[in-house]
């Protein structure tokens, strides 16, 4: 089921949906306004994890 991001044309809200199944024709309407002129935003993918973490697996080269 993925998650995709908008943002409606009218009032300039950003917003997450929950899409069940793209086989059906699906109307996605803003909250703050009810407009159906809603675009899909560009999302950046999230990988969880601490900062620490992550910079001590890009770093690490192992012994030399």
């Amino acid at each position: 089921m993925p998650i995709y991001e908008y943002q409606c044309q009218a009032c300039g809200e950003k917003f997450s949906k929950l899409l069940r199944s793209m086989a059906g024709q699906v109307t996605v309407v803003c909250p703050r306004c009810g407009s159906e002129n809603v675009r899909k935003a560009i999302s950046l993918f999230g990988v969880g994890g601490t900062d620490a973490a992550r910079s001590t697996a890009s770093c690490s080269s192992g012994p030399v």
